[in-house]
């Protein structure tokens, strides 16, 4: 019988943490940040998903998941590129086909409608905050520029798809006036 492994390892008890090559730094280390980012917003994809109906759309949600963990494996690792202009396609494609059944623009629109369409907007703005906590990495260390373009694609795309439920459910946009 195998033994099972535990969750804890007590090794970062003292504020380190490894990287998935070996390496510890502080927990306070601009990559674990930007590995906490994308994990937070991981997180909240999760919970979009637990809120859609649509089978398909909730298929592409959990495809922009299992994206968004290569992400934070390929920061986690340091030096190894993951996200590849595959990745920028599939969300592109995915923009193009929702956004091509939205209504044109034509005021800003407030983060709202139903509860899923809600949570997008919130997945859209921990995505940007995972993008800067990126790019303040990028100062510092190198990081993939397919990455970056990535993470600005997603949150775009997290903008058409909230509009997108909030459409299919009948909820009515906001408009921001100033």
């Amino acid at each position: 019988m195998t033994k099972k492994s535990r969750i804890y390892t007590r090794t970062g008890d003292h504020g380190s943490s490894g990287l998935a090559n070996g390496e510890r730094r502080s927990k306070t280390d601009q990559r674990f940040v930007a590995i906490g980012a994308l994990d937070e917003f991981n997180a909240v994809l999760g919970i979009v998903c637990s809120q859609l109906t649509d089978p398909l759309l909730k298929q592409q949600i959990e495809i922009l998941q299992k994206q968004v963990f290569i992400a934070g494996a390929e920061l986690a690792l340091a030096k190894e590129t993951r996200i590849t202009d595959e990745h920028l396609l599939v969300v592109e494609k995915m923009i193009d086909h929702h956004d091509a059944a939205l209504p044109r623009m034509t005021h800003f629109i407030l983060p709202g409608g139903c509860a899923a369409g809600a949570t997008l907007h919130h997945a859209r703005s921990l995505c940007r905050r995972a993008e800067c906590e990126a790019l303040h990495l990028k100062q510092q260390e190198e990081v993939n520029s397919h990455l970056m373009r990535y993470l600005n694609r997603l949150s775009d795309l997290l903008f058409v798809l909230a509009r997108h439920v909030n459409q299919q459910l009948g909820e009515p946009e906001t408009k921001w006036i100033p």
